[in-house]
């Protein structure tokens, strides 16, 4: 069973007494996210609890580089298992529509799901290699035709709406995922910065502000990313994923899922 999570966060005291005195806020930043405690801070994230910036980042390196590599055939029906739609067990969530689809109908073709490479494989070259190319807290399924609409785009906010994934938007070099995702995405963008550090043979992966990035080990847009983390926090759906990852497959934690303060901590 996953791990009970105590969540506080912050309220939005701020805006409510704004209202009432009828001043207008800025809506371009969210408040950061609260501290947040879980079960594994005892056990799994203690040499990493109450350190910031690149502290924080290197021991979060050491604590989750530790993990089981799967093969990228085995994505396939980790997937179906991590992805589950809650409300029907014979079918996935589609990340970028939300939609929910026959676990059957994995593919390449028109109509099927495939495997999006949220953090995308040509930002660092490492392809389907076992290790980035198949890490799954980074993988999810996602309609064939959105996949490839999405391509390598950097992700930042606005566009033209994405034909089979109502709320998300894209342009010529950029991505926006619906709301219900931003925050997981921006989670598995990060979590993908402080894993893959260049120690192992795969590039260095970090996050930068810019929306260009092509094939250099970069991702953006790094202040969007940060934005989303704050506006879309956690679900129940993201965490079960974390734990049965971290159970089941690569025995490794997303740890901006346990603590997404630590987004603002460390950029």
């Amino acid at each position: 069973m996953p791990a009970t999570q105590i969540r506080r966060w912050k309220t939005l005291a701020l805006a409510t007494s704004a209202v009432l005195v009828g001043l207008t806020l800025p809506t371009v930043t969210a408040s950061p996210a609260s501290a947040t405690t879980t079960a594994y801070d005892t056990t799994y994230y203690k040499n990493a609890i109450g350190k910031t910036g690149t502290s924080l980042k290197s021991s979060l390196h050491t604590i989750i580089t530790p993990q089981t590599k799967l093969s990228y055939s085995a994505v396939w029906d980790a997937l179906k298992v991590t992805d589950q739609d809650p409300n029907n067990s014979n079918n996935v969530i589609l990340l970028y529509g939300g939609i929910s689809r026959s676990k059957s109908l994995n593919g390449g073709a028109v109509g099927n799901w495939n495997r999006e490479h949220v953090w995308a494989q040509s930002h660092g070259d490492f392809g389907t290699s076992a290790g980035p190319g198949t890490d799954l807290h980074h993988l999810r399924p996602e309609d064939v035709q959105v996949n490839s609409t999405r391509g390598n785009k950097d992700f930042d906010n606005g566009g033209s709406a994405v034909s089979g994934a109502p709320g998300s938007y894209t342009d010529s070099n950029s991505f926006e995922p619906r709301d219900a995702v931003k925050g997981d995405v921006a989670r598995m963008i990060l979590y993908m910065a402080v894993r893959y550090e260049g120690d192992d043979g795969f590039a260095n992966l970090e996050p930068n502000d810019l929306v260009t990035n092509g094939s250099v080990p970069l991702h953006g847009r790094l202040s969007v990313l940060k934005q989303w983390n704050e506006q879309d926090p956690p679900n129940a759906f993201e965490e079960r994923r974390n734990q049965v990852i971290y159970d089941t497959y690569q025995h490794n934690r997303n740890p901006f899922i346990d603590h997404p303060e630590w987004v603002e901590a460390i950029w």
